[in-house]
């Protein structure tokens, strides 16, 4: 059961500042959110405690983030219908190069820093198992899963699961009997 006292009421979420924001949006008082006018949300949204979204985010309707995950989206982050992700996943779509050539933080002026960027998309019916990280660029493709402590730099293929670090095929997931419960839940069957 939702604990209704730990999400903003609908006065106190309408004047948080979304770029927009659908029907049914559960939003913990617990999360932090910056560059807030960035961030859309879709119907039937749900972001749980200590979630930190920062940067230009989209969010579609049927979506649950769960507690402690951290989105940063300067280059852009998309969440489509029906996707989610689990406790503690981070998905980063810029981030510094590590191998040696530059400086790295944002405490260091740009000129003497290497960062890659890339907007990160997770199609819809696409899920993140727990303390998974998906780095810049990344593109969790329609009905894929991550499995959890996974990291995706690249695209997976369509209703496909995925796992390890660096990300590998796992086996098929199960397109059609997903799709239908979509339409009945839709009223589309």
């Amino acid at each position: 059961m939702v604990n209704s006292t730990s999400f903003y009421t609908e006065s106190k979420l309408r004047n948080l500042g979304f770029k927009a924001y659908g029907k049914n949006v559960l939003i913990s008082n617990k999360a932090s959110f910056y560059g807030i006018e960035n961030i859309s949300l879709g119907n039937n949204v749900r972001i749980d405690d200590f979630c930190v979204l920062s940067g230009k985010i989209e969010i579609g309707s049927y979506v649950h983030i769960a507690a402690f995950c951290g989105l940063f989206g300067e280059a852009g982050i998309i969440m489509e219908d029906f996707s989610g992700l689990s406790s503690r996943v981070s998905v980063y779509s810029v981030s510094d190069n590590f191998i040696g050539k530059s400086l790295t933080n944002p405490t260091v002026p740009k000129e003497y820093r290497v960062i890659e960027q890339g907007q990160v998309v997770l199609k819809k019916h696409s899920l993140v198992g727990s303390g998974a990280v998906l780095l810049p660029g990344s593109l969790l493709n329609v009905g894929s899963v991550l499995g959890a402590l996974s990291l995706l730099k690249g695209k997976t293929k369509e209703w496909k699961v995925y796992f390890g670090a660096p990300a590998n095929y796992l086996m098929e997931r199960e397109k059609e009997t997903i799709l239908s419960l979509e339409n009945k839940m839709l009223g589309k069957s």
